[in-house]
């Protein structure tokens, strides 16, 4: 995920949470048993407030701009949203890999489960998984190991950046690919005794 997108997920999400947070706060310290418990110096509302009353919705009836502007404004934050959505899902799972020649494609989950397979044979390693996620030019393998108890995660990592991404960076050429590994230990059975 690039930068400026990991900042446009940050803001809206801060954004987001304001709006949420303020409503919220507004809301609470209408209601008695929040106010009561509100320390002295800290306003407070009251709790027969009318955010709207007959008065000032008459004058807001009066102004014929307001209602296209507001409606105007919500489907603006709404294509946004969505646009974000879109990229989001995007740059999600890849499905179809391109190869060098005109029509030929490679499924991205059998790639996935190629890689899989090979990271299977790293010596320690119990279990692996691994996904491609990214677009078309630029891939990215999540791969997560699972290593034997005795296994050891450097030996590990060495032999997979040496062997399965490298193997796997050849298959995807020309495009770039980047490799995220998380790895755990398998931990011990214990055995019951009775």
């Amino acid at each position: 995920m690039s930068a400026l997108r990991q900042g446009v997920n940050r803001a809206t999400l801060f954004c987001a949470a304001a709006v949420l947070l303020c409503a919220g706060a507004a809301l609470a310290t209408t209601t008695d048993p929040v106010r009561d418990r509100l320390p002295s110096g800290w306003p407070r509302l009251g709790a027969d407030r009318v955010w709207l009353d007959e008065d000032t919705l008459g004058r807001w009836r009066d102004h014929g701009w307001w209602p296209p502007v507001v409606i105007a404004a919500l489907a603006v934050v709404l294509l946004l949203l969505l646009a974000l959505a879109v990229l989001e899902i995007r740059a999600g799972r890849l499905r179809v890999l391109t190869l060098g020649r005109p029509g030929v494609t490679l499924a991205g989950p059998a790639l996935a489960a190629a890689i899989a397979e090979r990271v299977r044979a790293v010596d320690g390693v119990a279990r692996a998984h691994v996904r491609l996620l990214g677009r078309p030019r630029r891939l990215r393998a999540r791969i997560t190991l699972v290593l034997t108890p005795d296994g050891s995660p450097r030996a590990a990592l060495r032999q997979l950046a040496e062997q399965a991404v490298m193997e796997a960076r050849a298959a995807a050429a020309p495009r770039a690919l980047e490799a995220d590994v998380r790895i755990s230990v398998q931990a011990h059975r214990t055995r019951r005794i009775r």
